[in-house]
């Protein structure tokens, strides 16, 4: 582990530097401060870590701003100033948000950065979000004042945009996202190739004769895992020569009712459809439910394939085929990651994607629907039992 002081980030350093011309008496209560453009120029940054270091100390009372004549000393800054610690780094410290702990997904993902974090000398502090993104920021700002190191963050489902995110990436904390990206903000991410695994998924069903594929997701909107599973499924059936039907998705799962029950509803309304596409293992055994409780059979009846394997899946009557990301990977790349960007803080923003692979196992068979040109897909993949 590098032994080299830890950088403090910039709005902070023009905070701390802010504070000192108060406390040595150049700057006194009433005082205009300069303007967002000569601290930038001074301090050779960009005004949006002016206007952060500002916003702070607004919200502590130390300054405050007239629209359209600029940033003054609050009469009563001194009070306020006493409140005001600089940042002091931990540097042995690495936290890692995360929605919830709840599958083997989550927890082989926690296992690859709790193990990696140890070979790398690091010591872990772990939160969960509980799907908040409310809750999401307000850990961001207490373990950034608390000092650690660096932030991993699984986002919440549905999370387009982050400002605290935002904030700590202009300024150069080391900051990845974990599973996924967030459009539009260029920070550090590592993520398995979502749209290669459900693209691979559909392809392996398409060749088993299977043309009435459904999409099966969790809301999609936002999370942009799911949305490139849906790019992915979407292309294959077009690789294909197969229409894109409308009809064959069904992306609020759990929205209004039972997910079973919901299903078990988008199945009788569909007697068509002979496979699906699960964006998760838990989706996947909810349907094996449903097809159960509706007399299916699995795979002769209808074939299934998910994303993630579950707890012991070998001692099921059918294993689910399933995309394995190798979340433990993922998990270790993010603190390989994490760990470069602590040690070098000038270094641009990186996307890792890491790619992942088809297990084929019970759960998916041609289609006996079909005209008997299928191929056996299962022979492009790996076969696990």
């Amino acid at each position: 582990m590098s032994s080299q002081p830890k950088r403090v980030p910039m709005y902070v350093q023009l905070k701390n530097f802010i504070l000192n011309q108060m406390k040595n008496g150049t700057w006194k209560p009433g005082d205009k401060l300069p303007s967002e453009n000569e601290l930038a120029e001074e301090f050779k940054v960009s005004r949006i870590t002016v206007k952060n270091a500002l916003a702070d100390m607004v919200s502590q009372g130390i300054v405050y701003r007239i629209q359209g004549k600029g940033t003054f000393i609050s009469d009563d800054s001194s009070e306020s100033m006493m409140s005001f610690e600089p940042i002091k780094t931990d540097s042995s410290l690495i936290a890692f948000l995360m929605p919830r702990l709840n599958n083997c997904f989550t927890a082989n993902l926690m296992t690859g950065i709790e193990k990696e974090l140890a070979d790398q000398g690091y010591n872990f502090v772990f939160r969960l979000t509980h799907e908040s993104q409310e809750l999401e920021n307000k850990l961001l700002k207490e373990l950034v004042t608390a000092g650690v190191s660096g932030i991993m963050v699984y986002p919440v489902d549905g999370e387009t945009f982050n400002h605290e995110i935002l904030k700590l990436t202009l300024n150069h904390y080391p900051l990845v996202i974990v599973d996924r990206y967030l459009r539009g903000l260029d920070t550090n991410c590592v993520y398995s190739d979502n749209y290669g695994g459900a693209y691979e998924a559909t392809k392996h069903l398409t060749e088993l004769g299977h043309a009435s594929i459904t999409f099966i997701s969790t809301k999609i909107s936002g999370t942009t895992s799911i949305e490139d599973r849906l790019r992915g499924y979407e292309q294959a059936l077009i690789d294909a020569g197969q229409f894109i039907d409308y009809r064959l998705r069904l992306l609020d799962l759990g929205g209004g009712m039972p997910a079973v029950d919901q299903i078990q509803t988008y199945l009788r309304e569909n007697p068509d459809v002979t496979a699906i596409v699960a964006t998760n293992s838990t989706i996947g055994l909810q349907v094996m439910k449903a097809a159960q409780l509706l007399n299916l059979d699995v795979p002769r009846d209808l074939s299934i394939v998910c994303f993630d394997d579950y707890e012991q899946s070998n001692l099921y009557p059918v294993p689910l085929t399933y995309v394995d990301q190798n979340e433990m990977n993922i998990g270790k790349e993010a603190v390989k990651l994490i760990v470069s960007l602590i040690r070098d803080r000038s270094t641009e923003p990186r996307k890792l994607m890491l790619p992942n692979k088809l297990i084929v196992r019970q759960s998916t068979a041609i289609n006996p629907r079909s005209d008997g040109s299928a191929t056996a897909g299962v022979l492009l993949s790996e076969v696990r039992p």
